[in-house]
């Protein structure tokens, strides 16, 4: 698997890739205050039924948001692309942002994603940049497990960040 940077036809290509995703589980947040203290914690949930979820951006939406992107690369092999990953660049903060990390449905638990993290680390690099981050829906339970077991660490979250209004939370890795 070759990662590279993307050109302009790849737009087409990768808006094309399964973006959906399965989920029987979800992060549920709980938010406590009391005597001057703000509690969060995040918890596994299981849900009654798996579900299919749509990727949060879509369409015109997905390629404007790319076209916006520093870096974008692509995940290829004997001319087809398997996924991507857009990045950018926070440099007054030391951060590479990574605003999308996508694998095709039907070849996703086949280290593509991984090759697609690791780039996308290598670039923040040779940004001289010293953080890596990536937000998650709460909803993406495949996604939380992909970071944690790449060993980004929950970094944060924030309130109505997705179109649909949820919640996101952030995973995040040193780069050096």
């Amino acid at each position: 698997m070759r990662v590279r940077p993307a050109w302009p036809r790849d737009l087409e290509t990768c808006e094309a890739l399964d973006h959906t995703y399965t989920t029987g589980r979800v992060w549920q947040m709980e938010m406590r205050e009391a005597n001057d203290t703000v509690a969060v914690a995040f918890r596994e949930a299981r849900l009654p039924r798996e579900i299919r979820v749509d990727y949060p951006r879509q369409g015109k939406d997905l390629v404007t948001g790319w076209r916006q992107r520093d870096g974008f690369l692509v995940a290829q092999e004997t001319g087809r692309a398997y996924g991507y990953v857009a990045l950018n660049a926070y440099v007054e903060h030391g951060i590479a942002w990574v605003g999308d990390l996508v694998v095709d449905r039907p070849w996703r638990r086949q280290g593509i994603g991984t090759t697609l993290l690791r780039a996308a680390a290598e670039w923040g690099r040779e940004h001289d940049l010293i953080r890596l981050v990536m937000a998650v829906q709460t909803k993406a339970y495949p996604a939380i497990q992909f970071c944690q077991s790449r060993g980004l660490a929950l970094c944060g979250y924030t309130d109505h960040y997705w179109p649909g209004q949820d919640i996101a939370v952030f995973f995040g890795m040193s780069l050096r």
